[in-house]
């Protein structure tokens, strides 16, 4: 009761034995920035406590990207994975050659159209561009074919003349084979090529992907490789029913190969960067958490130093009270 009432007698007569005026005059001259210095102490609390709220809203966002990433790729991993028997056959018969030295080449690079999936598109791009400075020359030509934003975005920067066609938002709906098959089409009437190189991003597991690079040779290519011998001269070996040349099988394996080869490489692509994506935004609810954890204890710190200075003022009056007693 009676620390109550020194309280209070305390806080009436402050102002007139404070060395420090409570509510100092301001000159017509002061800056906007000494003004704000006068409440330095509340506002920072505020502060702080307007950015705890805004880490915990980004950690929520990243929670539920992460939930969404691990719903899609299961829906994808399992067709991913029964879609590779359907280009290893052709890798059983027609072998697979990416250092093959042919005159026009074109690289196929798949990405992501959106971000926040880790290093799954500057991947690609690196291996994209390592296999054009591979395969360029004086008489050799080299064209890319861009399928994704993101990859879209990157390689416009300074290969923007070597790009014959780009494709944007193919994850857009469900994928399947049709789908992939008017893609592959659309390509191999757009394009002219010796040798299609498809980089892409193998699966493997949620933490791991490979960049990857699947060949695939046009009819002439693969009938002058069979001449020569080695492993496509194994298909003279095989006899030809129907009324059908050599060279028209040749063209329908080769399309069918492609669009086989395709629908591979768009699934695997799709569960990398699912995957990638969920470890993403699991590093960022983690890291979120982290730095919640120390704006927290810097509110904590900031609001216990102005109570103490608050008690410091208050003992501080009091004792000059007594002292002008």
């Amino acid at each position: 009761m009676a620390m109550s009432i020194l309280r209070r007698e305390g806080r009436r007569l402050l102002p007139s034995i404070s060395a420090r005026p409570i509510a100092p005059i301001r000159s017509p001259l002061a800056s906007d920035q000494e003004e704000g210095l006068l409440g330095v102490r509340s506002i920072s609390t505020q502060v702080v406590r307007n950015r705890m709220k805004s880490v915990k809203n980004i950690q929520k966002i990243t929670k539920a990207m992460k939930m969404v990433a691990a719903s899609k790729l299961r829906a994808v991993q399992g067709r991913a994975e029964n879609s590779r028997g359907l280009w290893q056959p052709f890798t059983a018969l027609l072998g697979d050659n990416p250092s093959i030295d042919v005159k026009k080449s074109v690289v196929v690079t798949l990405s992501s159209d959106k971000g926040l999936c880790g290093g799954i598109n500057s991947t690609v791009v690196k291996v994209s561009r390592a296999l054009y400075k591979l395969n360029a020359g004086p008489e050799k030509d080299v064209k890319f074919v861009i399928v994704g934003e993101k990859a879209k975005a990157i390689m416009f920067r300074d290969s923007k003349n070597d790009i014959s066609l780009t494709v944007t938002e193919l994850n857009k709906n469900p994928l399947n084979y049709a789908q992939v098959s008017v893609l592959a089409d659309d390509i191999l009437k757009n394009v002219e090529f010796d040798a299609l190189r498809i980089v892409y991003n193998k699966f493997h597991s949620v933490v791991a992907f490979l960049p990857t690079v699947a060949t695939v040779l046009s009819p002439e290519i693969i009938e002058k490789e069979s001449e020569v011998g080695g492993k496509l001269g194994e298909l003279d070996s095989y006899e030809i029913e129907g009324g059908e040349t050599k060279g028209e099988i040749l063209q329908n394996l080769a399309e069918f190969q492609f669009s086989c080869v395709m629908f591979n490489a768009v699934l695997e692509n799709a569960c990398s960067e699912m995957g990638a994506r969920m470890s993403a935004m699991d590093s960022s609810s983690r890291n979120a958490g982290e730095m919640l954890d120390r704006l927290t204890l810097t509110y904590n710190r900031t609001r216990q130093a102005s109570i103490t200075t608050e008690l410091i003022e208050i003992i501080s009056g009091a004792s000059a009270l007594e002292a002008a007693k």
